[in-house]
């Protein structure tokens, strides 16, 4: 009970959320039957306390899943090697915590920083499913994991003595991976740009390209000057835009909050070299 507890506090600790949706799953027992599942929406203290009634279900065959309820700022890739978490640590995409769901297989879940809407956060998912090798059925806004703590009751992992292996966790490091701001823009700019046909003439340029202003008039910056800044540099870089260009572009808004015009200046580069050094990085394939 009491590991089972401690892997639980440190799975919430890595997703964060007010309420979670914990899905109780009963496989169907034989052909031609139904498959079975109890959804429950509960904070942490709840799940706390349903801990012995979620150990006697696991006990009965029902795996137990687990995912932030409402929208959220993270995403879970499903299916992964030992090799592929690899590669996302070496490229930034530190994840908050990966879970072993049965030998040497993985679930990964990172931390965006940031709240995202549905469409995004799916996009981002199936991303970095794509990237990482995940499985891309599993990739999606709201999907389950498998929650830490119980045991995996496939009958394909049982061991000769009859036991299941525990889902358990082999990495820990909460928090915002790396490179998120810029992975996050790059998903954003590729949404506008599928969205372009759609989009009434008037608000692109005369070279059928995205401007700053398109980037101000999207919801999803809420207005954030900042966000909006970046965002729009990591997209007018990656497209051949100049430096010149994209410095005068953020400054055809009002920067008198950020200082004197040497602060201002000082701003603009900065923004300029974060989407260099992140493009460098996170748009190499």
């Amino acid at each position: 009970m009491q590991r089972t507890q401690e892997a639980i506090q440190k799975h919430l600790e890595a997703i964060r959320s007010p309420l979670y949706e914990i899905g109780v799953f009963f496989p169907a027992a034989s052909a031609g039957a139904d498959s079975k599942m109890l959804l429950r929406t509960w904070d942490e203290v709840t799940i706390f306390k349903s801990v012995p009634w979620l150990r006697a279900k696991n006990a009965e065959g029902a795996a137990i899943y687990i995912r932030p309820k409402g929208e959220h700022p993270y995403s879970l890739v499903d299916d992964l090697a030992a090799e592929a978490v690899q590669r996302m640590t070496k490229g930034g995409f530190t994840p908050a915590i990966v879970v072993e769901t049965s030998p040497s297989n993985f679930q990964a879940w990172v931390n965006h920083g940031e709240l995202l809407d549905r469409r995004t956060s799916t996009q981002a998912a199936r991303a970095l499913a794509d990237r990482f090798g995940g499985d891309p059925g599993a990739a999606d806004w709201r999907h389950f994991g498998r929650l830490a703590g119980f045991t995996n009751r496939k009958p394909a992992y049982a061991g000769r003595d009859g036991l299941f292996p525990f889902v358990r966790i082999v990495e820990f490091q909460p928090g915002v991976y790396p490179i998120a701001p810029c992975f996050v823009g790059e998903i954003r700019c590729a949404a506008i740009e599928q969205g372009k046909g759609s989009r009434n003439a008037s608000a692109i340029n005369h070279r059928g390209s995205l401007s700053i202003d398109d980037f101000r008039a999207d919801p999803r910056y809420s207005g954030d000057g900042n966000r909006i800044d970046l965002a729009y540099a990591l997209y007018a870089l990656g497209h051949g835009g100049t430096e010149d260009a994209v410095g005068a572009a953020i400054r055809t808004r009002d920067l008198s909050k950020k200082g004197s015009e040497a602060r201002q200046s000082a701003y603009v580069a900065r923004t300029i070299e974060k989407a260099r050094t992140q493009l460098a990085g996170v748009l190499r394939r």
